[in-house]
């Protein structure tokens, strides 16, 4: 179980304030790493950085606005300085804009893709362009069910969660060489701020928890073994898969069937 052990590694969280990021953070802090945490707003993360300094671990907030790539590159400079290196990647920090596609404008478009892909990208080769000289480091790209699913009204964002799942894996290959692991944790449905409106609709919750086998939506917890299990040496000799984590909604049930 040592494999598991994050004690004396450093990751870094981007969209650490709220939501699955937070979690992360919190997740990876519980397996012993120092984090440093970020988000476009820098104050809120205070919250994130209380949690994680209350599990006896290091913890730095820092800005990051993953559409601008001065701020990529600077924060990705100041990660290293403030924590010494930076083990384990966790690429979080994403957006949508759900609309069925005949309303979905040239701005909405540009959003999501240079948020949940371009972002994505710059972020991981920032970091990996350090971590190739330590011959060490760990990226977890997050996707979602949607990198393999197509669902109505989020054609953008199932294209950049399709195109992080195929990214992930170039990366990987171009990666690998350097001891690099490089993967994509895709969650399944999982109530959070930016759907936190579905959630409401009780007819839509129960349509939703008959697709997925285990017949729940995702909860907090459901993802940290996961993503310690990439973060970690138990996966040496895993990359440029995609993990889905997601109740088993992916199988394509679409309806109970009785039992015999």
């Amino acid at each position: 179980m040592s494999n598991f052990d994050l004690a004396g590694k450093v990751a870094l969280v981007t969209g650490a304030s709220r939501g699955l990021g937070k979690g992360f953070a919190r997740a990876l802090a519980e397996a012993g790493a120092d984090v440093v945490v970020t988000s476009r707003d820098r104050d809120a993360l205070q919250e994130t950085v209380a949690e994680v300094e209350a599990l006896g671990r290091r913890a730095w907030p820092v800005s990051l606005d993953v559409r601008d790539q001065e701020s990529i590159e600077r924060c990705v400079e100041q990660a290293w300085e403030l924590a010494g290196a930076i083990d384990i990647l966790i690429n979080n920090a994403g957006c949508n804009v759900r609309k069925p596609a005949l309303e979905v404008t040239w701005e909405d478009w540009n959003l999501i893709l240079e948020t949940n892909l371009r972002g994505v990208f710059f972020v991981a080769q920032a970091c990996a362009r350090r971590m190739i000289a330590r011959k060490y480091g760990r990226i977890v790209n997050i996707g979602s069910v949607t990198s393999v699913n197509g669902y109505a009204g989020l054609a953008p964002y199932g294209a950049s969660r399709g195109g992080t799942k195929q990214m992930t894996m170039s990366l990987a290959d171009d990666w690998g060489p350097h001891g690099i692991t490089v993967n994509c944790l895709a969650p399944g449905w999982f109530k959070t701020a930016q759907n936190v409106v579905m959630y409401e609709d009780e007819e839509w919750v129960d349509y939703l928890t008959d697709r997925i086998p285990l017949k729940r939506p995702g909860a907090p917890g459901d993802l940290d073994g996961a993503l310690v299990f990439l973060s970690s040496d138990a996966s040496a000799y895993l990359t440029g898969q995609t993990l889905l984590v997601d109740g088993g909604i992916s199988v394509g049930a679409v309806r109970a069937v009785p039992r015999r």
